[in-house]
């Protein structure tokens, strides 16, 4: 069964007269080569060899500056390069990535994130044992743009294993950043790729939707690092309200993923939380007084959800950002 359609790319699968390694780590990069170097020197610390592992940049026509340049110095031979034609987004790069993964286990790693070390021993050791899991994912860190820790991922369960009550803790709310999760390619190959109508949240939607058909594992030590920066997908959505209106795009899909007796209730959770993290948003963005950019958060977030909790909430920051508007007026 092959579920892709016409908004998910088929990932068609490797010929068999091509040389598999285990691994493919696939690096999508857009204008991030300050920080692929990082990157490629975490990957480079945890090289088995090229007969286990495949490592490849796959740049999506950057401009700004020279990914390439970086490859060449970091990877030289070692590390592949492929440059877009023409830019694509954030899905189609994915899928260009998936594409050209020769691998058994793909890894999909920002050009502006990281690994640490044991990620690939960890998460490969979890594959080989349970045939049955689709994907793996482990604990992460939230890092700023200069590489400090800001957080750590809340602790899904206190010891390393499939996932439980999986498919719910997935909808919920989005727990797994990209450069956190592995997942066989065999499993693109049955349920396509990215979905092409999401600009942002296309990686929610996609580890929903796997863990609708295959165990999930998770790994409960802190392997990977994900970069928070307003430079990122997500960052250069968020004064458009964008990144919340694909979100909520990506809960309306995957409701239907869901058994009936429970898409509903998890959904409505899931609508709930990401209001208020939009008014969480708003709330930022009227310290920083952009007004342009909290209207549109809180725009949002009713947008998601007319729960009580959520009026209130948004009333609490219609009081706080009333002075500093009637001042900024009154100026």
């Amino acid at each position: 069964m092959n579920e892709a359609g016409p908004h998910r790319p088929r990932i068609a699968s490797v010929p068999d007269n091509v040389c598999r390694p285990l691994w493919s780590v696939m690096i999508p990069a857009y204008h991030c080569a300050s920080y692929l170097r990082a990157t490629l020197q975490s990957v480079l610390a945890q090289d088995p060899g090229s007969d286990r592992m495949q490592i490849e940049v796959v740049d999506d026509c950057s401009t700004w500056d020279d990914p390439e340049a970086v490859v060449k110095e970091i990877g030289q031979d070692r590390v592949g390069f492929y440059r877009q034609p023409e830019n694509v987004g954030v899905a189609r790069n994915f899928a260009t990535c998936l594409q050209r993964a020769r691998g058994k286990l793909v890894h999909l790693l920002h050009g502006d994130d990281h690994v640490l070390p044991g990620f690939y021993r960890k998460l490969g050791e979890a594959f080989e044992a349970r045939s049955e899991v689709g994907a793996a994912f482990c604990r992460h860190l939230f890092i700023d743009q200069d590489g400090k820790c800001l957080s750590v991922s809340d602790l899904e369960q206190p010891v390393s294993g499939i996932l439980e009550n999986q498919l719910v803790r997935l909808a919920a709310e989005q727990r797994i950043m990209t450069p956190s999760i592995a997942v066989r390619r065999e499993v693109y190959e049955r349920l396509g790729g990215f979905d092409y109508r999401l600009i942002c949240s296309e990686d929610w939607e996609m580890w929903v939707r796997i863990a609708a058909h295959y165990p999930v594992w998770y790994e409960v030590e802190p392997l990977a690092a994900y970069r928070m920066h307003m430079n990122s997908n997500t960052g250069r959505h968020l004064r458009t309200g964008e990144d919340m209106r694909y979100t909520r795009l990506a809960i309306d899909m995957f409701e239907s993923y869901l058994p009936k007796e429970i898409a509903a209730s998890t959904c409505r959770r899931a609508r709930q939380t990401y209001a208020l993290a939009a008014l969480q948003t708003a709330g930022a963005m009227l310290e920083a007084r952009d007004w342009q950019a909290m209207a549109v958060q809180m725009r949002e977030a009713l947008g998601f959800s007319r729960s009580s909790r959520v009026l209130r909430q948004a009333l609490k920051l219609l009081i706080r950002a009333a002075p500093k508007i009637a001042g900024v007026s009154g100026t």
